[in-house]
């Protein structure tokens, strides 16, 4: 899927399968070779993201449709939907910042590129054979996936190089991860 030239990739699997784990792993690996990287991140039911009683928590609860906090660090716009449809992952990509790939946890029953995740000590059906938009499998445990490219699970850089020739980046691009050199 891609959004103003952003190419998104999502890790899908069920709650427990270890998708944060391995995107908190994986997300500096990928910065090391010289990617930008946003993430987007499905989130169940409601969620808050601001504490209750300070200043932007207060003008959201008093009825503001958006409220962006701001420092010299960083700055978040909390959007309430107030009863709207729930934005379709296309329409998040369209808010996001240029960048070389969108990470994307959750949406697993979107039409986009994913990685599923696959672990031996957690017992849930797969995805694979369901989904078409499912162009590997990471796992922990040794598996015929018919087609499927299998990555381990816990080798980051595996993973990372898999990203990086599936975004046909080049070789000049690709920077080592601590002298800044191709590849």
């Amino acid at each position: 899927m891609e959004s103003r030239d952003l190419r998104a990739i999502g890790f899908a699997g069920f709650s427990g399968s270890g998708k944060t784990t391995l995107i908190e792993a994986l997300i500096p690996v990928l910065r090391s070779k010289g990617l930008s990287v946003s993430l987007i991140k499905h989130a169940h039911h409601g969620f808050d993201i601001d504490v209750p009683g300070k200043d932007s928590y207060r003008h959201r609860e008093a009825g503001a449709q958006e409220v962006l906090v701001t420092s010299d660090r960083r700055w978040a716009l909390m959007h309430e939907l107030r009863g709207d449809a729930e934005p379709t992952l296309q329409e998040h990509l369209s808010r996001l910042s240029p960048c070389d790939l969108v990470i994307v946890e959750g949406f697993k029953k979107e039409p986009f590129a994913k990685i599923e995740i696959r672990r031996k000590d957690h017992d849930a059906p797969a995805l694979a054979p369901h989904d078409p938009w499912i162009i590997a499998i990471a796992s922990d445990m040794p598996m015929d996936s018919g087609a499927l490219p299998v990555l381990n699970l816990n080798d980051y850089s595996a993973i990372a190089l898999f990203l990086l020739n599936w975004l046909e980046m080049p070789e000049s691009l690709m920077k080592n991860d601590s002298l800044g050199a191709p590849l």
